[in-house]
């Protein structure tokens, strides 16, 4: 049910998720409890509640869609997140032979080269900039630049070889250093429709407290049902 929830509440969460957002201010999982807890207390005191003016078809039936639509929010934010984890680990594994092969590859155009100022002043370009996506564009730059003089290369005994894959692995770790950094689309949609989902359902879990705690303002029984028991900690 919360896959259907979160699908009945998707273009709603799309619109919040334009606005400018706060990270939930609990964990996930106790105000997913809480709201569940408060929807089964306040459903005894429809009748009350509705007493006061308070419009339970928009709050309170809704309160269970809101809570299924986060609870599936999280499971896919979740799931990036492990993404962007394995991702991480990948990158740290990845990372120095991929320098390595640059490095390689400078060195081997610097010699091959050393005859051609045109050509090492193409070299000293790539070798400018440092970090890992100019790691990255280094590799992809080195393997066009080498393709174009395969002449010079040749004479040197330069495997080619080795230029495709500086090229493939160009684009594999760009997509690896996307993910770990957590700016794919993907990622950041998913963490964008959590938060949307998570202020959804504090806003009607916001309302019935606001209504409950006035219409048993008088009755404590009652009344403690509407007041959340994260915040008393």
């Amino acid at each position: 049910m919360s896959q259907e929830h979160y699908e009945l509440k998707l273009d709603t969460l799309q619109t919040i998720a334009n606005a400018e957002l706060a990270p939930p201010n609990r964990p996930v999982d106790t105000a997913l409890q809480e709201a569940e807890n408060l929807f089964v207390w306040a459903q005894a005191d429809q009748a009350a509640l509705e007493g006061i003016g308070f419009d339970w078809a928009t709050w309170g039936a809704d309160l269970p869609l809101r809570t299924g639509a986060l609870r599936y929010a999280q499971s896919l934010w979740v799931s990036e997140r492990h993404t962007k984890d394995q991702a991480e680990m990948d990158w740290k594994n990845a990372a120095p032979a991929a320098y390595e092969l640059r490095d390689d590859l400078l060195a081997s155009f610097r010699y091959a080269f050393r005859k051609r100022e045109d050509l090492l002043n193409r070299v000293r370009e790539i070798s400018e900039g440092s970090g890992n996506a100019d790691m990255i564009q280094d590799l992809s730059d080195l393997s066009a630049l080498g393709k174009a003089n395969m002449a010079e290369l040749d004479k040197i005994k330069f495997d080619p070889a080795r230029l495709d894959f500086a090229a493939t692995q160009a684009d594999q770790l760009a997509d690896m250093l996307a993910l770990a950094n957590g700016t794919t689309q993907d990622t950041n949609q998913a963490k964008l429709l959590r938060d949307a989902a998570f202020a959804h359902l504090k806003e009607a879990v916001d309302e019935i407290r606001t209504a409950g705690k006035y219409a048993f303002r008088k009755q404590k029984d009652r009344y403690q049902g509407y007041t959340s028991q994260y915040h008393k900690k």
